[in-house]
């Protein structure tokens, strides 16, 4: 291997990339993998979530500073690089009927026009493999639905001089593999209910399973499965970092780590585009690029 590998992770939201491929950021930094977190928005509107913060006037005040200095945290666990795009967080709409998306925020931006700026990130960090989330966004928050958007316009925009011109946007670079984060798959999370509920313990992914359809959550293909148990610990110190967005005491840590490395050791993906050859199913991002560099 002559030539660097890098791996970009574009995600909506500060937390976002502490909950979704985290372990396999970890291993690859580990590995020494060049790996870069592109943060679509600063999480502006953002519900506090942990329960010991919620009230605290400062932390209301001063969110986008607070969650921007939580992002720095979760950063240094990881060990990863990190940027932010500027884009403003859309909120979370509630209601029947919704209501419109607040006037400025990501959900309403022109996505060939989102696109450029990933573009220029991409063309300047000449990733081999970018990750980011499928049409339904992980879940259906605008935010991640557009960093959907603009993500897979960004991968053949990146070579593309004519609509984002070298001369604003840098050097064209055409990534290789593109793969939608598929985490919270329902294979996963049925596995590790029906092992709490073996064990005598209480599940906490109950209401999970019962409200999945709720949520319209097809199958998806899992194409790609990363081997990386021993670094859950990491994995969970990054989000428990992202103090506003993660209650310590919540369901998010409700399973014990031993019982998930024994029984879903892997973080999983979606290989959706690739312009180098791999058979299926792979255990690494970089099948069919390591070789060939």
């Amino acid at each position: 291997m002559t030539e660097q590998l890098r791996l970009m992770a574009v995600h909506a939201h500060p937390d976002d990339e502490s909950s979704k491929g985290a372990a396999t950021m970890a291993k690859y930094v580990s590995e020494g993998v060049d790996v870069l977190v592109v943060t679509c928005t600063g999480g502006e509107r953002g519900s506090i979530l942990n329960p010991r913060l919620q009230g605290d006037a400062y932390v209301e005040e001063h969110i986008h500073e607070v969650r921007k200095k939580e992002m720095d945290e979760a950063r240094e666990i990881l060990g990863v690089r990190q940027e932010w795009l500027g884009f403003v967080d859309s909120g979370l709409p509630e209601g029947d009927p919704l209501p419109p998306l607040p006037e400025g925020c990501f959900g309403l931006e022109d996505v060939d026009k989102a696109a450029g700026r990933l573009v220029r990130s991409i063309r300047a960090f000449r990733p081999q493999v970018i990750t980011t989330y499928d049409e339904n966004g992980g879940y259906p928050h605008p935010d991640h639905i557009m960093t959907h958007k603009i993500s897979v316009v960004a991968f053949d925009g990146a070579a593309d001089t004519e609509k984002y011109p070298e001369e604003e946007f840098g050097p064209a670079y055409q990534p290789q593999k593109l793969y939608y984060n598929q985490g919270f798959n329902r294979a996963r999370t049925v596995a590790l209910h029906e092992a709490m509920l073996a064990r005598g313990l209480e599940s906490p992914y109950e209401d999970w399973l019962k409200r999945w359809d709720e949520f319209e959550r097809k199958e998806r293909t899992l194409t790609t499965h990363i081997p990386c148990a021993d670094f859950y610990e990491i994995r969970d110190k990054a989000l428990i970092a992202h103090a506003t967005q993660i209650d310590p005491d919540g369901g998010w840590f409700r399973i014990p780590l031993e019982l998930q490395k024994e029984v879903w050791p892997t973080e999983e993906y979606e290989l959706v585009k690739s312009l180098v050859d791999t058979s299926l199913p792979e255990d690494d991002l970089f099948a069919g690029i390591r070789d060939n560099a």
